[in-house]
Protein backbone atom coordinates (compact mmCIF):
# COMPACT_ATOMS: atom_id res chain seq x y z
CA UNK A 1 0.00 0.00 0.00
CA UNK A 2 2.89 2.30 0.42
CA UNK A 3 3.51 2.72 -3.36
CA UNK A 4 -0.07 3.17 -4.30
CA UNK A 5 -1.11 6.72 -4.29
CA UNK A 6 -4.47 8.43 -4.21
CA UNK A 7 -4.77 9.72 -7.49
CA UNK A 8 -4.61 5.79 -8.49
CA UNK A 9 -7.96 4.96 -6.41
CA UNK A 10 -10.11 7.62 -6.04
CA UNK A 11 -13.04 8.70 -7.54
CA UNK A 12 -12.25 11.13 -10.39
CA UNK A 13 -15.66 12.86 -10.88
CA UNK A 14 -17.42 13.40 -7.36
CA UNK A 15 -21.04 14.03 -6.80
CA UNK A 16 -20.26 17.93 -6.80
CA UNK A 17 -22.86 21.23 -6.46
CA UNK A 18 -22.68 25.36 -5.92
CA UNK A 19 -22.48 26.65 -2.39
CA UNK A 20 -25.99 28.50 -2.83
CA UNK A 21 -27.29 25.58 -3.00
CA UNK A 22 -30.22 24.70 -0.75
CA UNK A 23 -30.86 21.63 1.56
CA UNK A 24 -33.53 20.11 0.16
CA UNK A 25 -32.15 20.03 -3.97
CA UNK A 26 -28.65 18.79 -1.85
CA UNK A 27 -30.93 15.70 -0.21
CA UNK A 28 -32.84 15.05 -3.56
CA UNK A 29 -29.05 14.87 -5.30
CA UNK A 30 -27.85 12.58 -2.87
CA UNK A 31 -31.05 10.47 -2.63
CA UNK A 32 -30.72 10.45 -6.98
CA UNK A 33 -27.08 9.93 -7.41
CA UNK A 34 -26.58 7.01 -3.70
CA UNK A 35 -23.87 8.94 -2.55
CA UNK A 36 -23.41 10.18 1.23
CA UNK A 37 -21.88 13.70 0.58
CA UNK A 38 -21.51 16.43 -1.63
CA UNK A 39 -18.97 18.61 -2.35
CA UNK A 40 -19.59 22.13 -3.19
CA UNK A 41 -17.48 23.85 -5.99
CA UNK A 42 -16.86 27.49 -7.47
CA UNK A 43 -15.23 27.70 -10.72
CA UNK A 44 -13.23 24.18 -9.85
CA UNK A 45 -12.51 24.98 -6.71
CA UNK A 46 -13.34 23.14 -2.88
CA UNK A 47 -15.08 25.62 -0.81
CA UNK A 48 -17.01 23.18 1.05
CA UNK A 49 -18.21 19.87 1.84
CA UNK A 50 -21.89 18.70 3.12
CA UNK A 51 -23.10 15.41 4.11
CA UNK A 52 -26.31 13.67 4.71
CA UNK A 53 -25.29 13.29 8.83
CA UNK A 54 -25.19 17.91 8.29
CA UNK A 55 -28.53 17.85 6.74
CA UNK A 56 -29.72 16.04 9.33
CA UNK A 57 -28.60 18.15 12.02
CA UNK A 58 -29.70 21.33 9.95
CA UNK A 59 -33.33 19.54 9.73
CA UNK A 60 -33.49 18.77 13.65
CA UNK A 61 -31.00 22.07 15.00
CA UNK A 62 -32.95 24.59 12.50
CA UNK A 63 -36.57 23.24 12.49
CA UNK A 64 -38.10 26.37 12.45
CA UNK A 65 -36.80 27.14 8.63
CA UNK A 66 -37.78 24.90 5.72
CA UNK A 67 -34.65 23.12 4.23
CA UNK A 68 -35.91 25.14 0.96
CA UNK A 69 -34.15 28.16 3.01
CA UNK A 70 -30.77 27.34 3.94
CA UNK A 71 -28.38 27.12 1.33
CA UNK A 72 -25.60 23.99 1.18
CA UNK A 73 -22.91 26.41 2.10
CA UNK A 74 -24.20 28.04 5.18
CA UNK A 75 -23.85 24.49 7.25
CA UNK A 76 -20.29 23.56 5.69
CA UNK A 77 -17.63 23.25 8.04
CA UNK A 78 -15.02 25.75 8.00
CA UNK A 79 -12.16 24.04 7.89
CA UNK A 80 -12.54 21.22 5.23
CA UNK A 81 -9.82 18.25 5.56
CA UNK A 82 -7.99 17.29 2.20
CA UNK A 83 -5.47 15.15 1.16
CA UNK A 84 -2.85 15.35 -2.52
CA UNK A 85 -3.32 13.07 -5.19
CA UNK A 86 0.41 12.42 -4.31
CA UNK A 87 -0.22 11.35 -0.93
CA UNK A 88 0.08 7.93 -0.67
CA UNK A 89 -2.87 5.07 0.33
CA UNK A 90 -0.97 4.54 4.06
CA UNK A 91 -1.57 8.35 4.18
CA UNK A 92 -4.73 8.41 3.62
CA UNK A 93 -5.68 5.46 5.50
CA UNK A 94 -4.41 7.27 8.82
CA UNK A 95 -5.58 10.77 8.08
CA UNK A 96 -9.39 8.96 8.18
CA UNK A 97 -8.40 7.45 11.42
CA UNK A 98 -7.09 10.27 12.66
CA UNK A 99 -9.75 12.52 11.05
CA UNK A 100 -12.66 10.19 11.52
CA UNK A 101 -14.28 11.57 8.25
CA UNK A 102 -14.28 8.65 6.18
CA UNK A 103 -14.53 10.77 3.04
CA UNK A 104 -11.41 13.40 2.07
CA UNK A 105 -11.94 15.60 -0.93
CA UNK A 106 -8.20 14.82 -3.06
CA UNK A 107 -7.09 18.77 -3.86
CA UNK A 108 -4.17 20.18 -5.66
CA UNK A 109 -2.98 23.46 -6.29
CA UNK A 110 -6.66 24.44 -4.84
CA UNK A 111 -8.27 22.38 -7.67
CA UNK A 112 -10.83 19.58 -6.64
CA UNK A 113 -9.00 16.53 -8.43
CA UNK A 114 -11.22 13.81 -6.88
CA UNK A 115 -12.64 12.70 -3.76
CA UNK A 116 -11.41 9.53 -1.75
CA UNK A 117 -13.32 7.31 0.79
CA UNK A 118 -13.15 4.52 2.95
CA UNK A 119 -15.50 2.54 0.32
CA UNK A 120 -12.84 3.10 -1.99
CA UNK A 121 -9.85 1.91 0.14
CA UNK A 122 -11.66 -1.25 0.86
CA UNK A 123 -12.69 -1.96 -2.65
CA UNK A 124 -8.95 -1.97 -3.65
CA UNK A 125 -7.25 -3.50 -0.76
CA UNK A 126 -10.39 -5.61 1.50
CA UNK A 127 -7.27 -6.68 4.05
CA UNK A 128 -6.96 -3.37 5.78
CA UNK A 129 -10.90 -4.03 6.42
CA UNK A 130 -10.32 -4.80 10.33
CA UNK A 131 -8.16 -1.90 10.74
CA UNK A 132 -11.12 0.17 9.40
CA UNK A 133 -13.59 -1.93 10.97
CA UNK A 134 -11.77 -1.14 14.41
CA UNK A 135 -12.11 2.59 13.54
CA UNK A 136 -15.46 2.59 12.89
CA UNK A 137 -16.08 0.75 16.04
CA UNK A 138 -13.85 3.07 18.30
CA UNK A 139 -16.34 6.07 16.78
CA UNK A 140 -19.63 4.13 17.28
CA UNK A 141 -18.60 3.14 21.23
CA UNK A 142 -17.52 7.41 21.55
CA UNK A 143 -20.96 8.19 20.34
CA UNK A 144 -22.46 5.82 22.37
CA UNK A 145 -20.52 7.18 25.61
CA UNK A 146 -21.84 10.59 24.84
CA UNK A 147 -25.03 9.64 24.73
CA UNK A 148 -24.71 7.17 27.82
CA UNK A 149 -23.40 10.68 29.54
CA UNK A 150 -26.40 12.72 28.65
CA UNK A 151 -28.62 9.95 29.81
CA UNK A 152 -26.96 10.53 33.25
CA UNK A 153 -27.44 13.74 33.21
CA UNK A 154 -30.78 14.30 32.40
CA UNK A 155 -33.81 14.07 35.05
CA UNK A 156 -36.60 10.90 34.81
CA UNK A 157 -39.58 11.92 37.08
CA UNK A 158 -39.46 8.83 39.18
CA UNK A 159 -42.60 7.74 42.50
CA UNK A 160 -40.56 7.28 45.79
CA UNK A 161 -39.63 9.28 48.94
CA UNK A 162 -37.87 12.29 48.86
CA UNK A 163 -34.32 12.20 50.08
CA UNK A 164 -34.24 15.54 51.60
CA UNK A 165 -37.96 15.88 53.49
CA UNK A 166 -39.14 11.83 53.25
CA UNK A 167 -42.84 12.47 51.79
CA UNK A 168 -43.84 10.01 49.05
CA UNK A 169 -44.47 10.75 45.46
CA UNK A 170 -42.61 12.48 41.95
CA UNK A 171 -39.53 12.53 42.51
CA UNK A 172 -36.54 13.86 39.98
CA UNK A 173 -32.85 13.80 40.41
CA UNK A 174 -30.90 16.92 41.81
CA UNK A 175 -27.08 17.34 42.73
CA UNK A 176 -27.22 13.63 42.85
CA UNK A 177 -30.53 13.13 45.16
CA UNK A 178 -33.88 11.90 44.20
CA UNK A 179 -36.22 14.50 45.73
CA UNK A 180 -39.92 16.26 45.37
CA UNK A 181 -40.63 19.52 43.60
CA UNK A 182 -41.29 21.40 46.88
CA UNK A 183 -37.74 20.66 47.89
CA UNK A 184 -35.85 21.18 44.41
CA UNK A 185 -38.29 25.06 44.44
CA UNK A 186 -37.04 25.91 47.85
Amino acid sequence: MEHILVSDIMTREPIITKPETNLLDCARKMVKKNTGSLLLVEKDKLVGIISRQDILWALVKQSKKNLEDIKAIDISPKKILTIKPSATLDEAVKKIKLSKFERLPVVENNKLMGIITVKDILNFNPEIYPELEEFAKIREESKKLKLVKKAKEKTYPEEGICEECGNYGPLERYNGMLICDSCRNS
